[in-house]
């Protein structure tokens, strides 16, 4: 296991595999290294790096809660570069990952020699989002594995059509933790809170000011079919703004597209750049 200290002391783990041009793989709102482990195998070649945000996985949870937000946690993606040596790296941003790589391109884009964002924009759908706050934060009903695997089919089947069970099995064991009382959930629930309050405190930053210093980067985005995250009217806008965006629709998936579906991993290979 590997760890290294913030400037702020929190201990942050990271997973780093692999030679060769440098990925750093930056996950959801609510997820962990794990989040990549499909699209591992396609990257072999490659240098793969992932981390916890803190209060996610084994990172650190942080005693202030405020400070889960986009840009200490780009502060701390910056701390894990410079704490490995590297000078600029690619970027492959999931969802919350997304948005802490147009936070990257705004105040740090000599640290970036590309970005690939999956399924997410400078606009945020509110169906999605408020779906995604039903559950962020509140602990699993199902006690098993399994039990969660079958919640999930059921749950993002209108979104992803037949996956099947198997995979929704491994999902769940990336998703949540085995406890003595069942599932857990792998990050500080006070995640929530932070969502909550800094909602409340006043209008979100102009995210299309992030997305826009991405124009002298190259850019690919990943688009869930069937998300209700990324809208398809926000991707328009986005070639609109990125003359040289590029970008791809994957049938049959939602928020978020697992990334290695043969599309993603066409769209990934011509987005990355060697070091």
């Amino acid at each position: 296991m590997a760890f290294f200290t913030t400037s702020d002391d929190r201990q942050i783990y990271f997973e780093d595999h692999g030679t060769g041009t440098p990925v750093l793989c930056l996950a959801g709102l609510t997820r962990t290294c794990k989040d990549f482990s499909f699209l591992a195998p396609h990257l072999s070649d490659m240098r793969m790096i992932a981390m916890d945000y803190r209060g996610r996985g084994r990172s650190d949870r942080d005693p202030d809660y405020m400070n889960y937000n986009i840009f200490r946690e780009s502060h701390d993606a910056l701390e894990l570069l410079d704490h490995l040596g590297l000078d600029r790296v690619n970027v492959i941003g999931t969802s919350r990952g997304g948005l802490i790589a147009m936070a990257l391109a705004a105040s740090h884009p000599e640290r970036l020699l590309s970005v690939v964002l999956n399924d997410v924009g400078p606009v945020l759908e509110p169906a999605g989002i408020a779906k995604i706050m039903e559950y962020v934060g509140k602990p699993p009903v199902s006690k098993t594995y399994e039990m969660a695997a079958n919640a999930l089919q059921f749950v993002m089947a209108p979104q992803f059509p037949d996956v099947p069970l198997e995979r929704w099995q491994q999902v769940a064991e990336i998703q949540f933790e085995k406890t003595a009382d069942g599932l857990g959930l792998a990050y500080d629930p006070a995640l929530r809170t932070a969502i909550l309050e800094q909602a409340a405190v006043g209008a979100a930053p102009d995210l299309w000011m992030f997305f826009e210093a991405l124009r002298d980067i190259p850019t690919g985005v990943i688009r869930g079919e069937n998300s209700d995250v990324l809208g398809k009217g926000t991707l328009t806008e986005m070639h609109n703004r990125h003359p040289g965006l590029l970008s791809v629709e994957i049938p049959g998936r939602g928020h978020v597209p697992f990334l290695d579906e043969p599309q993603a991993l066409e769209l990934i290979r011509k987005i990355l750049v060697d070091a």
